[in-house]
């Protein structure tokens, strides 16, 4: 939502262009950035709100506030602004490195405003939010959408996100918080650096093999070995495997986040940078053998409900895992969800239990006679059986 601008605070000139009944020409010119007499401050106000308003003035102005004359922009940035005009001039310098600081400092800049930043900005512009450690603390969403920026070196996630995990803050815009919270609380944290540290560069190396890997509908990242009866990584999957099995859980945590979610612009566009698969990562993620990353995939947003299925039936999959699943009402209203998971011999035996009394008969039958369940469950079924005269 962006901040409003009080117009009866601007000077008489600036007022006339913005009134409705105003002269064209004035209004025409103006949204160019050109309005003799104005200070740059007032001038830049009169574009901006020109730019929330219809017609070919506000077409101009958006054009105009997209590439911001230097004298202009440093002008009022070094003078008064409102709140409201920083606010949507921001975001558009939230890729400049030299114009985001002078933003930053700015007397005026509101906290919504940073985190408005924070959500796009590029790879410096997020350092340089992310040393103002005060300004975190007082407006935990800053830290949100900085976590959730592709842009933010993996360290400085690591880094904030501890600072509001000491701090005792909940991050509830962060998806699977809870994990990547108690994932981080035994890490050592490192100290901010000019370069990008090992760990980022991990990270991105992930980032690019997963954006690399196109899944096809019904397709996993593991096969099971008729010899062996067990579960391998395809081969498709083997280049990302190795990389990922060797990551941080907190890293991996969050790249569950990101793998999922979409990337806007500044303008709330959708951005296509790098589009991960986001179904081979959770797949990887919901084997993983640390039981916060698995259950941190299984939270991760985009979910779907055919994946869901897979995996209540895997059984590499920790019982922490299971027990979210029968634990959603979403899921577990489809019946091959209750039925894999009564099958599963890793789910634990009260959430197992509970979906027995809707499986179909003939389920029942093969639950009561199947060798991989544990005997309580086989109990349970035939129980279940008897009570419906079967």
């Amino acid at each position: 939502m962006t901040l409003p601008i009080d117009i009866a605070a601007l000077p008489g000139p600036a007022q006339k262009i913005l009134d409705p009944n105003g002269p064209a020409p004035l209004k025409a010119m103006a949204a160019k950035g050109v309005v003799p007499g104005l200070k740059p401050g007032d001038t830049l106000a009169v574009v901006v709100l020109l730019s929330l308003g219809e017609g070919a003035p506000a077409e101009q102005a958006k054009k105009t506030l997209e590439n911001l004359p230097a004298p202009l922009l440093n002008g009022a940035l070094g003078g008064s602004l409102q709140p409201g005009v920083l606010d949507v001039i921001a975001p558009l310098c939230a890729k400049d490195a030299a114009v985001a600081e002078k933003v930053l400092l700015h007397p005026s800049l509101h906290p919504e405003t940073v985190a408005s930043m924070a959500a796009v900005s590029s790879e410096l512009v997020c350092e340089l939010i992310a040393t103002n450690e005060e300004r975190l603390l007082a407006n935990p969403a800053i830290i949100e959408k900085l976590y959730l920026n592709k842009h933010t070196r993996m360290s400085t996630a690591d880094r904030i996100l501890e600072l509001a995990v000491r701090n005792k803050i909940e991050l509830k815009g962060i998806p699977a918080f809870e994990q990547a919270a108690a994932a981080i609380a035994g890490e050592l944290i490192a100290e901010a650096t000019e370069e990008p540290s090992f760990d980022d560069t991990q990270f991105n190396d992930v980032e690019k093999l997963a954006s690399e890997v196109q899944l096809a509908d019904g397709d996993d990242t593991h096969a099971l070995n008729d010899e062996t009866g067990q579960e391998e990584v395809t081969e498709l999957l083997k280049p990302l495997h190795a990389i990922w099995a060797d990551l941080r859980p907190p890293a991996k945590i969050r790249m569950l986040q990101l793998a999922t979610l979409k990337v806007y612009d500044e303008k709330g566009r959708e951005v296509d940078e790098v589009r991960l698969d986001a179904k081979a990562v959770r797949m990887l993620g919901v084997r993983d053998a640390n039981p916060l990353v698995a259950v941190a995939a299984i939270k991760a947003p985009g979910m779907g409900d055919s994946e869901v299925v897979r995996i209540a039936g895997l059984r590499n999959i920790c019982e922490d895992v299971l027990r979210e699943i029968a634990m959603n009402r979403e899921w577990t209203r489809h019946y091959m969800v209750k039925y894999n998971l009564v099958a599963n011999p890793r789910t634990p035996f009260g959430h197992a239990a509970k979906w027995i009394t809707y499986l179909r008969e003939n389920d029942l039958k093969t639950i009561a006679k199947s060798k991989e369940v544990p005997g309580a469950v086989q109990t349970a079924a035939r129980q279940q059986l008897q009570r419906k005269g079967k």
